[in-house]
């Protein structure tokens, strides 16, 4: 399963952006995709369109998952694990989501998500003439 980040989520929109690229070979090879809720709300924070939204909705075939109390004591453990700088409250919440469901994280954001990867978070590959 691949949790979309926000960027996912946006750039999957757009037939000119690879992120759409990349949504596509991967729903073809199989994958299943969800995304986390705090990703959801930066995504709605838009500017969306109901249209766009319906669109990225059906995407999601394993939804959007909510975050609850085992994901932010998770947040919490990595967020303090990489010494607490506070762009990273948000990433450390998507970060618990994908951990906990056992998934990957596509992401453009791999210099900070990345942080997160010696404390158990996985992050979808790229292949470098995909990108």
């Amino acid at each position: 399963m691949i949790c979309l980040d926000t960027n996912y989520l946006i750039g999957g929109l757009s037939q000119e952006r690879p992120e759409s690229a990349h949504l596509l070979a991967w729903f073809q090879a199989g994958e299943r995709f969800f995304t986390a809720t705090p990703a959801w709300y930066e995504f709605l924070c838009g500017p969306v369109s109901e249209e766009q939204i319906a669109t990225m909705r059906a995407f999601l075939t394993q939804g959007v998952l909510s975050f609850d109390p085992a994901q932010a004591v998770i947040a919490a453990r990595l967020f303090n694990a990489v010494k607490r700088p506070r762009r990273l409250r948000v990433d450390a919440m998507i970060a618990a989501t994908v951990i906990a469901a056992g998934g990957r994280l596509a992401t453009l954001n791999t210099e900070d998500f990345g942080l997160f990867v010696p404390y158990g978070l996985e992050l979808v590959q790229i292949p470098p003439d995909f990108s």
